[in-house]
């Protein structure tokens, strides 16, 4: 999978500028804030995936619902970049390889976010946003699909601010 992220990052800057005018938060540094919310929305995507629920055999949600899952943690993900001023490479790609499976993965993604709180090292970021992204690689998601429940995502998350969400 290979991934354009600038117009992403662009996207994701304008809804950030955004809600934190309207909020009256644009003095205030959301870094925690968003930190706990990428977290979250991690656990809901693993939560839909069921990759951890060894007691049930009740199946994953649809591939729709994971991937939307999958996109509101991008945008989290995208989102703290934005607040630490970091820059990622045009492109990022994900290879077709073998992964320890979606387990491991999703443990790695939490412990970036982990170390990411705690030294807010750019590479760390960039390690956290290919990490992030093995998940939509091993869930057999594409670069299109992605794109395409990013940009359904974004408008959504505007009208939400019209609305007053």
């Amino acid at each position: 999978m290979k991934l354009n992220l600038k117009p992403f990052y662009n996207m994701q800057d304008e809804l950030d500028r955004r809600i934190e005018r309207e909020h009256a938060l644009e003095e205030k540094d959301l870094f925690t804030e968003k930190i706990l919310a990428l977290l979250v929305e991690v656990g809901e995507l693993a939560n839909e995936t069921r990759c951890f629920k060894f007691w049930s055999s009740k199946p994953p949600s649809s591939k729709e619902v994971i991937l939307e899952e999958f996109v509101d943690g991008l945008h989290f993900v995208l989102s703290i970049g934005i607040t630490k001023g970091y820059k990622l490479p045009a492109t990022i790609t994900i290879k077709d390889e073998q992964y320890d499976g979606l387990i491991q993965a999703f443990l790695d993604v939490y412990n970036d976010i982990q170390l990411l709180e705690k030294d807010h090292d750019v590479n760390k970021f960039v390690q956290l946003m290919e990490d992030y992204l093995v998940i939509g690689r091993i869930l057999g998601f594409t670069a299109e699909d992605v794109e395409n429940a990013y940009l359904f995502k974004n408008e959504v998350n505007h009208s939400r601010q019209d609305q007053g969400y």
